[in-house]
């Protein structure tokens, strides 16, 4: 039984028993009977040996939503999302590009992320932090508001990694090697 025939019985049941009831004046108990069918769904999701799982964790290139996911693989001027879940970030073995900065930009929603960095390469970090915790190499940390970090070799007349990090109810921690 997928959940789009489960939750197109359900809208049925609903309606019927609204028609029911305007029609013929009959009541019925329509959340208990909701509340039944839910507990009959989850447990055919059990017995039929998918198990019950509400949230789906989703993993992309780019986004990684309830679950866990590595990132090594960069692109000048992309996008990470990292919701519900925990992302690392690992920029140890990435090439400048030779004409400019690498910009990435790193969104953390109610998760956590981590930032790997080898201590010669040289980056800029911007964070933006709203009820969360952001700890930088530099001892610098956030809860609330924005905080810079640049690494000792950064020159921006030359290539180097240009990093924005916005965290929201979450935790950013960045490392270096």
């Amino acid at each position: 039984m997928g959940s789009s025939l489960f939750w197109g019985i359900i809208l049925i049941v609903i309606g019927l028993s609204l028609v029911i009831k305007i029609v013929f004046n009959v009541d019925f108990p329509i959340f208990k009977i909701i509340v039944a069918f839910i507990f009959i769904y989850i447990g055919l999701k059990i017995m039929l040996g998918n198990g019950f799982r509400p949230f789906h964790a989703r993993n992309t290139d780019y986004d990684v939503v309830f679950g866990e996911s590595k990132f090594n693989n960069f692109e000048n001027g992309k996008e990470y999302n990292v919701v519900f879940s925990k992302g690392n970030f690992d920029f140890r073995d990435i090439q400048l590009k030779p004409d400019g900065s690498t910009f990435v930009k790193i969104h953390t929603v109610f998760a956590g992320s981590q930032i790997l960095i080898r201590k010669d390469t040289p980056v800029r970090i911007r964070v933006e932090a709203a009820f969360a915790g952001a700890q930088l190499p530099n001892g610098n940390s956030t809860a609330f508001g924005s905080t810079l970090y640049s690494s000792d070799s950064l020159d921006t007349t030359k290539p180097f990694l240009d990093i924005q990090a916005e965290i929201v109810f979450g935790g950013l921690h960045v490392v270096t090697f």
